[in-house]
């Protein structure tokens, strides 16, 4: 039977290394509260000897309790120079009162001798001891092995000393770090094999069955990180490291979102459940909302993008079995299939993406065709519905006659104020029919948009009063043709979401607003007609 592969999430430590990526002690609790859920076995919480901000996180984390997973401080070797007993960050260490550790030493000769500016001695020195001292203290010991790829091109003989000494310290795993992300697979899979050969002669072990554990971690500056963690796996580790959505510094981390689908799907290998697998994509998401980044679509399992279908022969073949153009069921890892609409469509598009919306053109005698028409000559205008399913779903109502408006556009007026020592201020007054029964409200705003939103639902609240739930969250414009200058077309897409929903709506015109109002409008109509 093969081993079980550990999981070791790092998220809350390197992750937060990477560019524009905060994270607050109670953000990093709730991250950590979702890993511990989804069945990761490590959660590597911060460096305590740091900064402040992981010491509280730890402090809150001691009073909360974690079902799954083992949470593991992470800090460096001790001092050159220093008693392990005298070094403050190895105290804070055990002051978080995790049961693992995970502590990080030099490897590389060049770091110790050109960058330390210590001998090669002290340096195993610091290794063994530090490790010693922390795992007498009941903490169990993860070792990374900084640079390690690096280190053992460049002196093979000493950086396998680097991780006998870590063993000889009482550590209970040896994680090979590509710091740099300069590795390639090939190299993964030779350098394990490798090292699992001398460390096994080096202490009277079996290569295949070693008494100790072994780690990767990766980083994806080459953009083969979730290769080579993979590649790992399949020369004997049995500890992956890595981040959700692949945050780190530089250009990353190896992305356990694309790792664990990898390993249990592809390589029918031990490490999540079911269960836990299909909330992958909402794990992603939380992430990245919590730490305030813009999700990637493109990224593979997770991303909106990975089953998205634009291509007309690939949708029509996707109908008849989704196999023909994806390499797993979206569902399983929690995403969702997506047919897209747009100039490159054919009625197989149209017919399926009607179909998920929830509309029947089977029965009412309406041609798809002349709706994929319909649709070509209006993206040759500037429109994308392939990323506006609302207002799609409200063109095809309106094309196929099943379209009920559940307001109308009397007229609007908004002025735009600017004091010379003040921002600007924007007043919106609308007028808008329901049912015959006219309502006229004035509102402000941080913007035009802004106040005509605000405006909208003041005077939509007296027929409709739930649309409290309902935000705009995103508001983009782009110009279409520049060459026009001011008075060229422009592009504005709408994304609005309620507590169970997120959908887009989109208007193209030569005026700013009036483009404003129609994906407004259009996100307004969708939210009512669901709601009703």
């Amino acid at each position: 039977m093969k081993s079980p592969i550990l999981l070791y999430d790092t998220t809350l430590r390197d992750g937060t290394q990477g560019e524009n990526i905060n994270f607050s002690a109670d953000e990093k609790l709730e991250v950590a509260r979702k890993l511990d859920d989804m069945g990761f076995h490590y959660i590597e919480g911060g460096w305590p000897g740091s900064n402040p901000r992981d010491m509280a996180f730890f402090k809150l984390a001691q009073r909360a309790s974690f079902k799954n997973a083992t949470l593991t401080a992470f800090g460096a070797t001790r001092r050159p120079g220093l008693l392990t007993e005298a070094d403050k960050n190895l105290q804070a260490l055990l002051e978080s009162q995790t049961a693992a550790v995970a502590l990080f030493g030099k490897t590389w000769d060049l770091h110790v001798q050109g960058i330390l500016g210590i001998t090669l001695e002290e340096n195993l020195a610091m290794i063994r001891e530090s490790v010693a001292f922390i795992q007498k203290n009941g903490r169990a010991v993860i070792y990374d092995a900084e640079h390690f790829f690096d280190g053992y091109h460049a002196n093979p003989g000493y950086a396998i000393d680097t991780l006998l000494a870590a063993l000889e310290g009482g550590a209970g795993y040896l994680v090979l770090c590509d710091t740099n992300g300069g590795t390639l697979p090939h190299q993964i899979t030779d350098r394990i094999n490798m090292i699992k050969t001398e460390l096994a002669a080096r202490t009277g072990s079996d290569p295949e069955h070693l008494p100790f554990g072994i780690g990767i971690h990766c980083h994806n500056d080459c953009g083969v990180a979730v290769a080579n963690s993979v590649t790992a796996v399949q020369a004997g580790a049995t500890m992956v490291h890595g981040t959700i959505n692949g945050y780190g510094e530089r250009c990353g981390n190896a992305d356990l979102t694309a790792i664990v689908p990898i390993l249990c799907l592809k390589m029918g290998l031990t490490c999540m459940s079911a269960e836990n697998l299909a909330g992958m994509k909402k794990l992603s998401r939380f992430v990245s909302e919590t730490a305030n980044m813009i999700p990637v679509n493109s990224r593979p399992f997770v991303g909106e993008s990975a089953f998205a279908h634009k291509g007309g022969i690939h949708v029509s073949a996707v109908m008849k079995d989704p196999r023909g153009y994806e390499h797993m069921d979206p569902e399983v890892v929690g995403n969702r299939r997506r047919v897209l609409v747009s100039d490159l469509s054919g009625k197989s598009n149209i017919e399926y993406k009607a179909r998920e919306l929830g509309i029947d053109l089977n029965g009412n005698g309406f041609d798809s065709q002349k709706i994929v028409s319909k649709i070509k000559a209006m993206e040759q205008q500037g429109y994308e519905f392939d990323v506006a399913d609302g207002s799609f779903k409200i063109l095809v109502e309106k094309f196929t006659k099943q379209f009920e408006s559940l307001f109308a556009l009397e007229s609007f007026r908004i002025t735009v104020e600017k004091d010379k020592d003040k921002p600007c201020t924007a007043h919106a007054t609308i007028k808008i029919a329901v049912d015959g029964q006219y309502e006229i409200t004035a509102a402000e705003g941080a913007g035009p948009v802004s106040a005509l939103d605000n405006a909208l639902r003041k005077a939509l609240d007296k027929f409709y009063p739930h649309l409290d739930a309902m935000r705009l969250v995103d508001f983009k414009v782009r110009v279409i043709d520049g060459r026009a200058g001011t008075a060229a077309k422009v592009r504005v897409l709408i994304e609005s979401r309620d507590q169970n929903d997120v959908w887009s709506t989109i208007g193209v015109s030569e005026d700013i607003m009036e483009a404003s109002w129609m994906a407004l409008a259009d996100s307004f109509q969708y939210k009512l007609s669901k709601q009703d």
